[in-house]
């Protein structure tokens, strides 16, 4: 396990228990979402942006660039959320940490979970209750864009 993952999981895991709420319902979602598309349209990003209430999708939008792919890796990511209760992002870390491969090791379907970077948890108290994703960039690009409105959004409630 190399020094720099281990630090990486250590902040990864560190904006999950930050980036809480005290609850999160459809209207937040919409913000948050709302959110996500004025930062992708400010920075020209050729971004999908997807917010899910339990297993329902509540907000979805494709930014000028992006393509029916970064829909695939959208859901492909939140079902890892939804899987492991962690980001995208910390999951493939977590793995890479290990000294493993999560589509070698996972014994999950590749082709319907992806350990990319772009999904995280929505968290209410402890229960995760829906997941925020970004899909277009660069995978820490699209988890730092993700962190970045969350962030926003949590110091303005």
């Amino acid at each position: 396990m190399s020094e720099h993952d281990q630090d990486l999981l250590s902040e990864l895991l560190q904006q999950e228990r930050d980036l809480r709420f005290g609850s999160f319902g459809y209207d937040d979602a919409f913000e948050l979402g709302m959110l996500l598309v004025r930062l992708g349209r400010e920075r020209s990003h050729p971004i999908a942006v997807e917010v899910t209430l339990g297993e329902q999708r509540v907000f979805h939008i494709a930014l000028a660039g992006s393509a029916a792919d970064n829909d695939d890796w959208l859901e492909r990511k939140a079902r890892v959320v939804r899987r492991f209760g962690h980001s995208s992002l910390a999951v493939r870390t977590q793995f890479q940490a290990a000294g493993r491969d999560f589509d070698r090791d996972s014994r999950l379907d590749p082709r319907r979970f992806a350990a990319h970077g772009g999904c995280f948890p929505l968290i209410v108290g402890e229960i995760l209750v829906g997941v925020v994703g970004v899909s277009g960039l660069a995978q820490v690009d699209d988890h730092a864009l993700v962190v970045e409105a969350l962030r926003e959004y949590t110091a303005g409630r």
